[in-house]
């Protein structure tokens, strides 16, 4: 698939079957996230992969919208140095994640984090330092329905696109 065609196929897939995703294929979706862009190459992000049933059940639980990583197979957690662009960085390398998934036909969703009152227990469940924000979690699976890579309606292109300035 084409980089534009993943871009028109890429949607929030919240509904998943009961199968892992291999090892080879979460390396191959985190490590995209590893070449988004970053502001002066500081690549500030850390990203840890939970698969275990409990621990994504737990995470489910402390979210206030991400009840369904209990069905997920896996959820990546991107987490961050402080740095003056930590969201703008992490959030392109979650962007490339969700991308990267669709190659693979696994379905995602970016579940934000930052800023959310629950960060502090997720650094407790999932072992991470103090000095680090978590930025957004994103649920990983094999979607319930095959359906879910068709391009989505979005608004037209003359509706959103502006030339020299803004104008309507």
């Amino acid at each position: 698939m084409d980089c534009l065609s993943v871009i028109k196929r890429r949607r929030s897939v919240r509904e998943f079957i009961d199968k892992p995703i291999p090892q080879e294929v979460l390396e191959a979706i985190v490590d995209a996230g590893r070449f988004a862009p970053t502001a002066r190459n500081i690549q500030p992000w850390e990203f840890i992969v939970v698969t275990d049933k409990q621990s994504l059940k737990n995470l489910a639980e402390i979210t206030d919208h991400g009840k369904f990583l209990a069905r997920a197979a896996a959820c990546i957690c991107v987490v961050s140095t402080d740095t003056k662009y930590y969201l703008e960085d992490c959030s392109a390398a979650t962007q490339n994640i969700l991308l990267a998934a669709v190659t693979f036909k696994v379905g995602s969703c970016w579940i934000a984090a930052d800023k959310k009152p629950y960060c502090e227990k997720i650094k407790e469940l999932l072992g991470i330092p103090p000095k680090y924000k978590v930025v957004s979690l994103i649920a990983l699976g094999y979607p319930l329905t095959k359906k879910v890579f068709y391009q989505m309606p979005k608004r037209p292109l003359e509706e959103v696109l502006h030339w020299q300035k803004f104008s309507r």
